[in-house]
């Protein structure tokens, strides 16, 4: 998990190097959420990892402990609104940029999960990168927390959804309620067309 770092560790003048990722983009319901990290040089997270493969507990666990040690973090979150304005793939990228720019250090050098960052700092992104580097991995775990909490909230204005359990995912029950009580204001009307576009459907096959 550290060799994208030792390799540019070893290279001059690169001291900071900041984590980046992203989460949400693949819900129906909120905000995308990115995280960048910057954790000191050389430290060993053991149980740091690919966010979706831990459990809610063990990232609560890590987030306290990397929120402790890092030297900076920086988090940001783009609306639902911004999604359907700017699509997905563009909010992701404004997001991660906006997270960049709240660390408190600037780093020498990023590194992405799977984008691009819209900044002039040098930066590799790395497919798969939140299991292959702990600076991304890190990141991963601070960007799934935060949303995760956020949907906590969410599931408080909107129980009918059932978002705390979700988390804004396209599943089978959340897909059932939007078809029961429709969408709500932080629905992505982008993403949500399809299961408009079955509604209608099924309500022509009823009136037959």
């Amino acid at each position: 998990m550290l060799s994208y770092e030792k390799e540019l560790w070893q290279r001059e003048g690169v001291h900071y190097i900041a984590g980046i990722d992203e989460v949400g983009r693949g819900c129906l319901f909120g905000d995308v959420v990115a995280a960048a990290v910057i954790l000191p040089k050389g430290i060993i997270l053991e149980e740091v990892n690919d966010s979706k493969k831990l459990t809610a507990k063990k990232r609560d666990e890590l987030y306290d402990i990397i929120m402790d040690i890092a030297l900076a973090v920086g988090v940001a979150a783009v609306s639902a609104a911004v999604v359907d304005r700017i699509n997905i793939k563009q909010a992701a990228r404004l997001a991660m940029k906006q997270a960049l720019e709240k660390l408190q250090i600037t780093p020498d050098y990023l590194l992405i999960d799977a984008e691009k960052v819209d900044s002039p700092l040098p930066q590799l992104a790395i497919i798969h990168g939140d299991a292959l580097s702990q600076s991304i991995a890190a990141a991963s775990i601070i960007a799934k927390v935060t949303r995760d909490r956020m949907c906590l909230d969410w599931d408080l204005q909107y129980p009918e959804y059932g978002i705390a359990a979700h988390k804004g995912y396209a599943t089978k029950f959340h897909r059932a309620r939007i078809k029961e009580f429709g969408v709500s204001s932080l629905h992505r009307m982008s993403f949500v067309k399809n299961v408009l576009a079955e509604m209608q459907v099924e309500q022509q096959e009823f009136s037959f």
